[in-house]
């Protein structure tokens, strides 16, 4: 058994405009890499149990890590970290998303398969408990040292984050380390404690801006107004490949949204509206994927912080509406693309 049990609600950071000096907070910070896979805490014990960061148990879905912590970490303990997919060749590795997302499916024998095709890894970054001892009232400088000892030899596929008390070298990661799939830079306070749930520590995150064009919209789930847009860029062929979608919007602004774009609804002859539904996947079994086609001729500025592949990785927030932009100058050359970087530099 180990001191503190699941579920854990992970401890969570606020986003700031950019790496933070390290006498922003009393007692100073430290600065890591923020991986983006998928968060979790795991507890050693009586068994190995992997928990998400909404307490929904991962256990299932990862046999090669169990297995692996199981026999790797030296007793029981409780880690916080992320679970994450390297793909690519040796030197030329990076983070996979779309690979990482296949594993959480219903089937068995599929979550075997993909464990031996694509497995995953853990990066450790802070230690709650380690035997009977709760570290959650312990400084996280003393968390990890702690965290250092407990992995000391311990070797793929768990891994420790990596740290730097020099704020260059931090800013230095927020840039090269996006080449290899990374999010930006975690500042950690020294003397904090853990605090379950919590926004304790500062995250800066890549944000960028893109012209896309609006494909159309799904209808909220109240059934009243547009619950989100969905995008598309234009490919080298001249061809509008969808690349994700937009939503948080306000009522007043669902409501307003469904009139501005009546005009641009596609219709049959007999004036319905013409069927139309996003590709399906494990996320969507279940849920409704129609959505309201529209004419490709509006354009809107939509903030950005990653590409995975030809789609971006998260949702987006619209800046503006461009109405001075032509649809069809809306291409993929218009995105930056990070210089690639090592994943297996980062682990190292």
């Amino acid at each position: 058994m180990t001191a503190v049990r699941l579920p854990v609600s992970p401890m969570l950071a606020k986003a700031v405009a950019g790496v933070p000096e390290p006498g922003a907070v009393p007692g100073g910070l430290v600065y890591e890499p923020k991986w983006d896979g998928f968060r979790a805490v795991v507890a050693l014990g009586d068994g190995c149990e992997i928990g998400s960061r909404g307490s929904k148990m991962l256990t299932r879905y990862f046999p090669e890590l169990v297995e692996a912590m199981t026999r790797l970490l030296p007793g029981p303990c409780v880690l916080d970290g992320e679970i994450v997919v390297r793909r690519g060749e040796a030197g030329r590795e990076r983070l996979d998303w779309d690979a990482l997302s296949q594993r959480i499916h219903p089937a068995a024998s599929r979550i075997d398969t993909l464990s031996r095709e694509w497995p995953a890894s853990f990066v450790a970054f802070d230690l709650l408990s380690r035997g009977e001892e709760s570290l959650l009232d312990v400084p996280f400088r003393e968390r990890r040292a702690a965290l250092e000892g407990l992995l000391d030899g311990v070797g793929a596929p768990v891994y420790l984050s990596r740290t730097t008390d020099d704020v260059e070298v931090a800013r230095r990661w927020f840039v090269e380390f996006e080449g290899a799939g990374l999010d930006g830079v975690v500042a950690k306070p020294l003397d904090a404690v853990y605090s379950p749930g919590k926004r304790v520590m500062l995250k800066a995150k890549h944000h960028r801006t893109a012209d896309v064009v609006v494909l159309g919209f799904r209808v909220h789930t109240s059934g009243r107004g547009v619950g989100s847009l969905l995008l598309g860029l234009y490919d080298d062929d001249g061809e509008l490949q969808k690349v994700g979608g937009a939503s948080a919007f306000t009522t007043a602004r669902r409501l307003e949204l469904v009139e501005e774009l009546e005009p641009l609804v596609l219709r049959a002859d007999d004036g319905s509206v013409e069927e139309a539904a996003t590709e399906r996947t494990r996320f969507s079994s279940g849920k409704d994927t129609s959505f309201v086609p529209l004419r490709p001729e509006r354009v809107v500025e939509v903030r950005y912080d990653q590409m995975e592949r030809s789609r971006f990785r998260h949702t987006v927030q619209v800046a503006r509406w461009r109405d001075d932009r032509e649809p069809r100058s809306c291409t993929f050359a218009q995105l930056e693309v990070p210089a690639a970087y090592d994943l297996g530099t980062v682990l190292a």
